[in-house]
């Protein structure tokens, strides 16, 4: 699997283009910029399948609603982060933004689902940032959302935040490999490794 990340919007959300077999994958986190978007999709010979969320914050979907007009994909969310889609762009226009309301998600994600697409994923529910947010794991790779940053963590004092489930998804992910390469929704990539060393939420 190839991870190809940018970071897009003003909050600089990374959006992921996942590419697997014979350029089969799915598009990560669409926040913003579809234009930008479809342009990468197609400059790296990605065949989207899904869009895949791993929570319904603004800045992670305001890209969806373009994105499946243009493609016609499916959208896989947790049906607990629902209400935080379904509010996604009354989010942003209280941080004077605009998105597309994005439209209603396709399928549902659960703990251990396995997502084929090309991809070979697992889905680990990671809620705490956000009620139901997940990552997306394949040996290797995490994608990681805003569950956790290089030097850092997601916030838990925004609507349905819980820092406890937060603290328990940490503590899950420090169990996968160490070597784990991590793929978060800002900032730049790390590893578990390097979490569990010098991490001050982990250590």
């Amino acid at each position: 699997m190839k991870v190809y990340g940018f970071a897009v919007g003003p909050l600089q959300e990374n959006t992921y283009l996942l590419v697997g077999e014979d350029g089969r994958g799915a598009i990560v986190d669409p926040g913003d910029e579809p234009e930008r978007i479809l342009a990468e999709v197609h400059r790296v010979g990605l065949k989207p399948e899904a869009i895949l969320l791993t929570h319904a914050h603004f800045d992670h979907v305001g890209a969806v609603a373009p994105l499946v007009e243009a493609l016609g994909l499916p959208v896989y969310l947790h049906p607990a982060d629902l209400p935080l889609y379904q509010s996604a762009a009354l989010g942003a226009a209280r941080w004077g933004l605009y998105i597309p309301q994005p439209p209603e998600p396709t399928l549902p994600l659960a703990e251990g689902q396995t997502l084929d697409l090309g991809l070979g994923l697992e889905v680990l529910f990671l809620p705490g940032h956000a009620p139901g947010h997940v990552g997306f794991y394949r040996p290797g790779h995490l994608i990681s959302g805003d569950v956790l940053f290089r030097g850092g963590i997601g916030r838990y004092d925004l609507p349905g935040s819980d820092p406890q489930k937060l603290f328990a998804s940490l503590q899950k992910l420090t169990e996968l490999p160490p070597e784990t390469v991590v793929y978060p929704g800002h900032g730049p990539k790390t590893t578990i490794a390097e979490e569990r060393a010098s991490n001050p939420y982990l250590s």
